[in-house]
């Protein structure tokens, strides 16, 4: 192990962990991450970084540097709410500490990757960062109600287009290049209404819906799996009707589909092969990809598809092979090199705007929105340790 990486990283264990704790206890959920963005530009000015913005969609961009190479280490402050309450051992905002295990809701997705990415650019700084680079630390917003968003903002409004991002998503310290796309459908079927006494005057939208219900979950079945990153998924997630009144047929229905995309598989081949199903066409069923215009909060309003695109960065991928040797200079063995099973905001800066991407994060994605959430204190020190020695790596 590089000693001067991990030993710097170490020495700042202690304050990492009650930076942590600190963010931890402050709920934001997306939309509502108001606060805990304050409390994060606040330890960057605190830390000197060179400047620290809030832009208007909220998103907290820390610079060291002023070179010509531009690293962002990103990590998104909002969370998923606490669920059963009843299902957590401890306070889901305690921020608890015991024989190096933090507790609380995201404290692994992902406000853990967030402590120490902002940790990671403030002993950069301190021990000098190299002339040719600048370094963004991203803390992003709205990611759990809609991946990528707050990259689509910050490379097209921001105008702020790295030569890499380092996505800080929990990987179990290991480096992630890729995952499945998603995206979210509706199919809708149309009915003609009528009083529940005399079913037969109408027709029930329901009972058109119900042979394509079985027809989705056929189709699931038989997606092929395609290398490297598994097999492509459709479920329905949801579904709700619509009648004049409980004492009517339902001229309405609807449901929602959350289909998974492997490689290949795209918006446009995904809403086809719906269309295609028999029973689809004979209901005369719509298919809608639906939008995201949830307010930041900000305020603002910045409407997206829900169309996520699949990414992968492949192995011969400079920022792969930087990672691989800066991974060899901090810890003195080979790396594992693996891909998420869930989604992230690499969706954008890889999948929609190309920008080469990769995951290195603290803690273990079966965490994630679990109840009793952790991370191991050790992983936030080997992970900043990480971060330098990529830093260092990539501006060679």
């Amino acid at each position: 192990m590089n000693n001067t990486y991990y030993k710097t990283a170490d020495d700042t264990r202690d304050h990492v962990t009650k930076f942590l704790q600190a963010i931890v206890s402050i709920p934001s959920l997306s939309s509502q991450e108001g606060p805990v963005a304050e409390r994060i530009k606040a330890e960057m000015e605190l830390l000197d970084y060179d400047e620290v913005t809030i832009d208007p969609m909220g998103n907290v961009i820390g610079r060291i540097g002023n070179g010509p190479k531009v690293i962002a280490i990103d990590g998104h402050i909002d969370t998923v709410d606490v669920g059963d309450p009843s299902q957590w051992d401890r306070d889901p905002f305690s921020g608890d500490v015991k024989n190096g295990i933090l507790y609380g809701r995201g404290a692994t997705d992902m406000k853990g990757g967030v402590a120490l990415a902002v940790y990671a650019g403030g002993l950069l700084k301190k021990s000098g960062l190299p002339e040719n680079v600048t370094l963004y630390v991203t803390a992003t917003v709205q990611e759990e109600d809609c991946d990528g968003l707050c990259w689509q903002y910050i490379i097209k409004e921001d105008k702020l287009v790295p030569d890499v991002v380092v996505i800080t998503e929990p990987t179990s310290l290991r480096i992630y290049r890729g995952h499945r796309g998603r995206m979210e459908m509706e199919v809708s079927t149309q009915g003609v209404s009528c009083h529940g006494s005399a079913p037969e005057r109408g027709i029930n939208a329901v009972y058109k819906m119900g042979p394509i219900i079985s027809e989705i979950e056929k189709l699931n079945e038989r997606l092929d799996p395609r290398e490297p990153l598994g097999k492509g998924t459709v479920t329905i997630s949801h579904i709700r009707s619509t009648s004049p009144s409980l004492c009517a047929v339902a001229d309405g229905c609807t449901i929602h589909l959350d289909r998974r995309l492997t490689m290949g598989e795209t918006e446009e081949t995904s809403v086809a092969e719906v269309l295609a199903l028999p029973l689809v066409k004979a209901a005369e069923a719509k298919v809608t990809v639906l939008e995201y215009n949830v307010p930041a909060y900000t305020g603002l309003v910045y409407p997206t598809k829900k169309y996520y695109p699949t990414w992968e960065m492949p192995e011969s991928e400079i920022c792969v092979q930087k990672a691989r040797t800066g991974y060899t200079n901090t810890f003195d063995k080979e790396l594992e090199v693996g891909h998420w099973t869930f989604s992230t905001n690499g969706v954008a800066s890889a999948g929609m705007h190309g920008v080469p991407t990769i995951g290195f994060g603290p803690g273990h994605e079966h965490h994630a929105h679990a109840p009793n959430e952790i991370i191991e204190i050790e992983h936030l020190v080997c992970a900043t340790a990480f971060y330098m020695g990529f830093v260092d790596e990539f501006c060679k």
